[in-house]
């Protein structure tokens, strides 16, 4: 993030940021605070203002620009954000939203131009259509959406770059094993998250903030597999092509402690299951990595099973990024 020093102090800088989250909460003693994500293309940072006063201190929108003033300092091992001064952004600033934001490192269009390109060696039309289909009738929100509220690909464009990193995956896992049906685990993996565009509220900067009513009470999976059953409906796909399609969407967590449905019951189902996770963790540990120096332990980190990743340094560039492309599209 930029930091931008304050006089000749070491320790107090202003920022510019995207406010990512925001609540305020009341500590151990009673006071109430302001409890912040503040974060900007580079990543993150968990901020906290004290001097909270309620019916004074404004309440910033999420995904809203402010500027602070605090201090740079370490939390149970992780950097925090001591907010001395907030106040939202004025014109005279010349800051927008846009420049704060975090994208895609591929154009949504090429990444969606390279998704339904895959069909066109499908020996299943069913599935080609079907697959097609979807994906137009939602390419407005394909092109927009993040993958997730927080963590993994949760930027503008990152449910497209998500669901094509796994694609590559499933092209590499069927070219090894011929006994794999490719146009299955290809419509299926295509479309896994396509409930994510019900489950998430994101707004024109392809910002999520907040899950949905029906995200919250039915989950991406069960909303995908519902969405996909009415595309099949209109296009009168036969009913035990769509049956393995849905099993596909309501089963690739695993687990039901983990959000399944039901658990993978058939190999294409437990291949996307697999990779999905391994797409996700291989874009979760290079992004820790990202603030954690060569040879050193990240915090501990509650989506990593509370444990500290170690970064061996080396890669020289340890960014999340996938080559989801051979050239320059």
């Amino acid at each position: 993030m930029n930091y931008i020093p304050v006089g000749q102090r070491d320790d107090t800088y202003d920022l510019f940021a995207l406010v990512k989250r925001i609540e305020v909460k009341t500590s151990s003693k009673g006071q109430k605070y302001m409890d912040l994500t503040l974060g900007d293309k580079d990543g993150d940072i968990d901020a906290k203002y004290w001097d909270y006063q309620e019916g004074v201190t404004p309440m910033f929108e999420v995904n809203s620009i402010v500027k602070v003033r605090g201090q740079l300092q370490e939390f149970r091992g992780a950097p925090q954000f001591r907010v001395s001064h907030i106040r939202a952004t004025v014109p005279s600033d010349n800051v927008r939203p846009q420049d704060y934001i975090a994208m895609a490192e591929f154009q949504p269009e090429a990444m969606y131009r390279a998704i339904l390109a895959l069909t066109d060696n499908f020996k299943d039309r069913d599935l080609a259509d079907l697959l097609k289909a979807v994906f137009e009738k939602y390419k407005k929100e394909l092109l927009l959406y993040p993958a997730a509220v927080r963590l993994h690909h949760a930027m503008q464009g990152g449910l497209l770059y998500h669901t094509l990193s796994i694609l590559r995956l499933c092209q590499q896992v069927a070219k090894l094993y011929p006994t794999v049906d490719e146009d299955l685990l290809i419509t299926g993996a295509a479309l896994h998250d396509i409930g994510k565009i019900v489950e998430m509220d994101a707004n024109e900067l392809g910002l999520a903030s907040q899950y949905t009513t029906e995200g919250n009470l039915l989950g991406h999976l069960v909303v995908g597999a519902m969405m996909v059953r009415d595309v099949a409906k209109e296009l009168g796909t036969p009913e035990e092509k769509t049956v393995l399609v849905e099993h596909m969407l309501i089963s690739h967590h695993g687990k039901p402690e983990f959000g399944a449905a039901v658990p993978p019951k058939f190999l294409e189902a437990i291949i996307l299951s697999k990779l999905d996770e391994l797409d996700a963790t291989i874009y979760e540990v290079c992004d820790t990595y990202t603030n954690v120096g060569a040879g050193e332990f990240s915090s501990r980190l509650w989506n990593f099973d509370n444990i500290a990743l170690y970064n061996p340094g080396r890669v020289e560039h340890p960014e999340p990024v996938a080559k989801l492309f051979d050239t320059e599209d």
